[in-house]
């Protein structure tokens, strides 16, 4: 549904004004609070004065988009002028004019969620676009005619009576300042005080915190050589109990002087791996390997590994069946570590009833909670905050009989501290006990690890949008065998992670996800500059088409989708991959030796440089897909190198990755960009090197 609000067309200068009154009217009767409706109005003013200025003239006209909430607020501000020259300049910033122009069209762009121009040598047409707030509703036909008999009974106002409301907007503003300003200097003396206690607090403070560091490396370092030391010795007195129940022929439950000392030296056993792995991960030696892996093999896994622990017939293991699980991105050996522990603690202490073991996925299905829930002894009240301790063991007439080390609870906590994830407990003495494990669905390391699996040379990367699994699998079998691969990600925040470190070729949107409209992450895409270029296929269950090319899409289809009509948009919107061009700047023979051996196929060509003149005479002859740089060079550095292509309008738009051996200081970082690629000679790999590649160049698949 769209509908038209009014017409104000500009033939005087004070018709300016009245564009301005009218777009604050109207904002304020679709319910913007005050200061959007100071960005819509100070938008359409822009505009406005820019078409009277430079055309003559023009018209300003507001409508209503979109059939389903949240509605859209269209502006749109035509004249028939004779176009804008150097209009990409001019939209970049980068133009500098003596009478401003081209800033009225970067302002308005900044304060508005979409912004749309087209001309030429007719004239000029500016639309721009904003969100309804979510507490307006839906402005049906009935209330979009009242508010057009609203308006027409309001007189526009005057200059005098639109400089009257912009200087008291003025004096709001400034009335605000001065109050962030008056906070601002008393939370400054406020940090002035308190720095000069934290000043004093500081050296004293790091003096002990060293103290305890050496403390902790030196008992770290005590438990490792320890635990390595008892372990030959021990595993000595286990082999010649086997040996010796095999001389005298003993029968296992037989228990005689054999079968204490075996058991003994089993405790004393598992009490050393328990301390060689707290001292693992204390020194950090304990290293992370995730990879995706379905709940339900977890749980058969570890269903078949803890039978044998089912002495006690009174007592039941049961594996609840995981539903509406994904596939979690994880250290799988950590976390079963983590739940034996808890189920073989479970069942030690339960003499009859069940262990029960859960697991689901949390509301904002970020995260997986694992439950471990028995009908055990439990643990009093005032004990249950010492379990995770190191050697802590609550007494009790069972704990007696089941004897344990104390410190397989604190690994957990430790292992799951590892995973991003934490551990708890809720317990009922006499009722039984819950422990929970609650983990990542995507494991962040140091390094922001994709939620997605390696990308495949030779096929474009489609961000897919979806929370649901069927769906999800529908896309997956539609593009499989074409030259498109699926990335998923099954919320707005694992969409913007992904984008973080990928530039797909085109994404496919479902506007629902997870009960929230997307729409705010369409804008976003279609706003932001480093993604405005990416092409938008929408695929949902809500027919509001008109909404949805409004705020940019560049395709809409309702579901269930047509395989061929999705194949014909991709191939129709994401260019088929060429050969990539790279050239690579090193003086050193070896290293450009490496960079040709890993892009060595039919994908990329390469071209080498062995000093910065040679790079940037050829950046200027060959004007390659993206440019290798080392660091150091023999006349010059890698940061120079770019800087001076970077002046050069011809050579500015190139991508850079910056290879290097070694670490870049602080201020190398900045000159070279925080968010620019530097890879690291040490660890670059044919996978690393391709991927940078591709990142640079979003709609290649490299």
């Amino acid at each position: 549904m769209s509908g038209r609000l009014l017409s104000v067309r500009i033939r005087h200068e004070h018709d300016i004004v009245g564009a301005r009154r009218r777009a604050r009217q109207i904002a304020e009767a679709l319910g913007f609070d005050v200061p959007e409706q100071t960005r819509i109005a100070t938008a359409v003013s822009e505009l406005a004065r820019n078409a009277f200025r430079y055309a003559g003239g023009g018209t300003v006209d507001y409508t209503i988009e979109g059939a389903l909430a949240p509605q859209i607020l269209a502006v749109r501000v035509s004249d028939s002028g004779s176009g804008i020259a150097n209009l990409d300049l001019v939209l970049s910033g980068r133009y500098e004019s003596a009478t401003g122009m081209g800033l009225g069209l970067v302002g308005a762009r900044r304060l508005m969620d979409a912004f749309d121009i087209k001309s030429d040598a007719a004239g000029t047409i500016v639309t721009i676009k904003k969100i309804l707030p979510r507490h307006a509703g839906l402005v049906s036909g009935v209330e979009m005619d009242r508010l057009v008999r609203r308006l027409l009974a309001e007189p526009p106002a005057g200059p005098i009576e639109e400089a009257q409301q912009q200087n008291q907007e003025l004096l709001r503003t400034l009335d605000e300042l001065r109050a962030r300003q008056e906070d601002l200097e008393r939370v400054n003396r406020e940090l002035e005080d308190t720095n000069r206690g934290v000043v004093a607090l500081y050296a004293e403070l790091e003096e002990r915190a060293d103290h305890l560091r050496r403390a902790d490396d030196l008992k770290t370092r005590f438990l490792s050589n320890m635990t390595h030391e008892f372990r030959t010795p021990v595993n000595s007195i286990l082999a010649l109990t086997r040996l010796l129940a095999e001389r005298l022929d003993a029968a296992p439950e037989h228990k005689d002087e054999l079968f204490y000392i075996k058991k003994s030296a089993q405790q004393l056993s598992d009490l050393v791996d328990d301390l060689l792995d707290i001292a693992k991960v204390e020194a950090g030696k304990i290293e992370v390997r995730p990879a995706p892996f379905e709940v339900d093999a977890l749980f058969g896994a570890l269903r078949g590994m803890l039978r044998p622990l089912l002495i006690n017939q009174s007592v039941g293991l049961v594996f609840d069946e995981p539903t509406d699980l994904p596939p979690i991105y994880s250290d799988e050996t950590k976390l079963s570590q983590i739940l034996r522990n808890f189920i073989s603690n479970a069942l030690k202490y339960t003499d009859r009833g069940e262990v029960r073991v859960s697991a689901r996925l949390m509301p904002d299905r970020g995260a997986v909670e694992f439950a471990v829930a028995d009908t055990g002894i439990g643990i009093p009240e005032q004990d249950v905050a010492r379990v995770f301790d190191e050697f802590v063991q609550i007494e009790n007439p069972l704990q007696r009989r089941v004897k344990g080390t104390g410190l397989g609870l604190p690994l957990s906590r430790r292992l799951a501290e590892l995973l991003g994830g934490t551990v708890s407990v809720t317990s009922t003495l006499g009722v039984g006990s819950t422990f929970t494990v609650t983990i990542p669905m995507v494991l962040r390391s140091g390094v922001q690890t994709p939620v997605f699996g390696p990308l495949q040379p030779g096929r474009s990367p489609i961000l897919v949008v979806e929370d649901a699994d069927e769906d999800l699998m529908l896309f997956e079998r539609a593009l499989a065998h074409t030259r498109f691969q699926v990335v998923p990600a099954r919320s707005i925040a694992a969409a913007t992670t992904a984008l973080d470190v990928l530039k797909p070729a085109a994404v496919i949107l479902d506007l629902r996800l997870q009960g929230q409209d997307a729409w705010d992450l369409l804008t976003r895409l279609k706003r932001e500059e480093r993604t405005s270029t990416i092409p938008v296929i929408v695929a949902s269950t809500m027919d509001d088409r008109q909404k949805g090319f409004a705020l940019g899409a560049n395709a809409y289809g309702v579901k269930p989708i047509d395989r061929a009509w999705l194949i014909e948009q991709l191939e129709a919107l994401v260019p088929v991959p060429s050969l990539v061009r790279v050239l690579s700047v090193d003086d050193e023979e070896t290293y450009r030796f490496i960079i040709r051996e890993m892009l060595n196929d039919s994908a990329y060509e390469v071209v080498e440089a062995g000093s910065g003149i040679d790079g940037l005479r050829l950046t200027h002859d060959l004007l390659p897909d993206v440019i290798l740089l080392d660091l150091r060079l023999t006349d010059m550095t890698g940061i120079e190198l770019r800087e001076r292509l970077k002046n050069q309008p011809k050579t500015a738009h190139v991508p850079t990755i910056l290879v290097t051996s070694r670490a870049l200081s602080p201020d190398e970082r900045e000159r070279w960009g925080i968010t620019e690629q530097v890879l690291s000679k040490a660890t670059l790999t044919r996978e690393t090197l391709r991927a940078a590649i591709r990142q640079a160049l979003p709609t290649r698949a490299a």
